[in-house]
């Protein structure tokens, strides 16, 4: 899929910031491509863009009104139709990273076949995948792993292509997620792959390329989480990354979800993540540690915390909004 921009980013009625975070990635990551928000009555979130009516967005050009809300069972609210059927009435695309799908909504379905336009239903794959062969393929390959889920892996791979292009290097972001999809305009959900198939769908996001090219693959999950290893091993193997950062989030104590469940040791994570990635690529090796350092308090502890950790693996660790990934940029253009 392919999702034209620029956004009107909807929020809906969503019930705070935190249920705007798909909007807020978007907007951080692709702030030039978002013209404008649109919120419906009781919204209590607000990513600072200018408020605009769908008639509003079409006259400024938005090419595209981007579900930016996530709420409890990823449903549709009765009250957003009105709005989606109304931008595609007017012109625009309409994009959704929700469970429930727009092309479900026969008024929206109608209104897209009336006016020529698509509906994006970014969390279900548009197409079928081949299983992986784990076979060789030229071009470069960074994969973002994790301790846990939602720990920055999105967030560390973005953070890899804004450095790496600046310094003229040729890559390119791929995606696995909804948020992911928005901000690189297209992708693949790889939760919502059939399991034998999410090495497959990783091999074609990330193809064979010239020999100096670096994919930038958005990692999933962790293998150490129970509930999510299993997305994160499809995606070790169909990467066949030649480069591993490892995301961590320092606050948390235990998995997500999980309160049962202890966090991994590091170390183990390192080896556990590249013992995997080996079988399709025996040359794996892991070139940084980005730590999200937005729940601990002052700089001290922050700092204090990445030097420990690079001294311990002897291996950059850094936040890579806080401080970039320029370390992490050093070594991988070493490889």
């Amino acid at each position: 899929m392919q999702i034209e921009q620029p956004y009107l980013m909807f929020l809906g009625d969503a019930a705070d910031q935190l249920a705007a975070k798909t909007a807020s990635g978007i907007v951080h990551w692709r702030r030039d491509w978002c013209l404008g928000q649109l919120r419906l009555d009781g919204c209590n979130a607000d990513l600072g863009l200018p408020d605009m009516t769908v008639a509003e967005a079409a006259e400024a050009g938005v090419r595209t009104l981007v579900i930016g809300v996530a709420n409890r069972g990823g449903v549709i609210g009765e009250s957003w139709i009105e709005t989606i059927v109304g931008a595609l009435e007017s012109g625009m695309d309409v994009a959704s990273g929700l469970h429930a799908r727009i092309a479900a909504i026969s008024a929206a379905v109608d209104a897209a076949k009336a006016n020529g336009r698509a509906i994006f239903d970014v969390r279900h794959p548009d197409r079928t995948f081949d299983v992986g062969t784990g076979a060789r393929r030229a071009g470069k390959r960074l994969l973002a792993v994790g301790t846990d889920c939602s720990v920055g892996k999105m967030y560390a791979a973005l953070a890899m292509e804004r450095e790496l292009a600046g310094r003229g290097v040729d890559c390119d972001f791929r995606a696995t997620g909804q948020t992911g999809i928005f901000i690189a305009g297209s992708g693949v959900s790889v939760d919502a792959v059939v399991s034998d198939f999410i090495s497959g769908a990783t091999e074609w996001l990330a193809p064979e390329n010239d020999p100096g090219h670096w994919d930038l693959v958005e990692g999933q999950g962790s293998l150490f989480h129970p509930s999510y290893a299993g997305v994160t091993m499809g995606l070790v193997h169909g990467a066949q990354p030649d480069a591993l950062i490892l995301c961590h989030e320092p606050t948390r104590t235990h998995m997500r979800g999980l309160p049962h469940q202890a966090l991994p040791d590091i170390g183990e994570c390192i080896d556990g993540h590249l013992a995997a990635a080996r079988l399709t690529n025996p040359d794996a090796r892991c070139v940084g540690i980005a730590v999200n350092t937005s729940n601990m308090d002052g700089d001290g502890a922050r700092e204090a915390l990445l030097g420990q950790l690079s001294d311990r693996f002897g291996l950059p660790a850094v936040d890579p909004v806080r401080d970039g990934v320029g370390p992490i940029a050093d070594k991988l253009e070493a490889i």
